[in-house]
């Protein structure tokens, strides 16, 4: 099974990808990891390029997390047995930020790259309610589902990504996918 998780900032791609590679007993690339150096010093293009590729090339089942469309993004939809877009309303957003925060204040999240600390400040607010949600994004979005419709899965809330998450859980279970 492969499966490419996109969508915005704090809708919960990484907690759904762990919890779909443990389900799928498939590997897990979260793209934050692979984004930045500890410190959250950003890794240089080709080498983002090299893991993604490397990844892709060796995984023939996998759970990616992350939208990075410089990463092998036509490729990953494409190879996906599953894409799951994560499409919460700003708000939800901005509030799971902030839960995600407090848990992991001063701390390193376990899809994050070591010595990279939470944190929230007001310019990574900004992006959660306004600079992520351009006009292209929701086009690219939109155009992924108009060319992947029979695979692609648009989740809007939180009771839709639990209903979503029980049936791949089932699916994985019973080595079918429930659609």
């Amino acid at each position: 099974m492969k499966i490419a998780i996109i969508g915005y900032s704090g809708s919960g791609k990484s907690t759904l990808a762990a919890g779909l590679g443990t389900a799928f007993q498939a590997d897990v690339l979260h793209f934050d990891r692979v984004q930045f150096l500890p410190g959250w010093e950003s890794r240089k293009q080709e080498d983002k390029e090299k893991i993604t590729k490397e990844f892709l090339d060796t995984h023939d089942s996998w759970v990616i997390d992350g939208n990075y469309s410089k990463l092998f993004y036509e490729r990953r939809m494409r190879e996906a047995d599953i894409i799951i877009m994560l499409l919460f309303n700003r708000f939800s957003c901005l509030w799971r930020v902030i839960r995600r925060y407090i848990k992991f204040r001063g701390r390193t999240r376990p899809d994050m790259g070591e010595g990279c600390n939470e944190k929230l400040d007001r310019e990574f607010i900004k992006w959660v309610l306004h600079g992520q949600r351009t006009k292209q994004a929701r086009k690219r979005y939109d155009q992924i589902y108009l060319q992947y419709k029979e695979k692609s899965i648009i989740v809007r809330n939180q009771r839709q990504l639990d209903e979503c998450l029980r049936k791949l859980k089932l699916s994985a279970a019973t080595d079918t996918f429930l659609g």
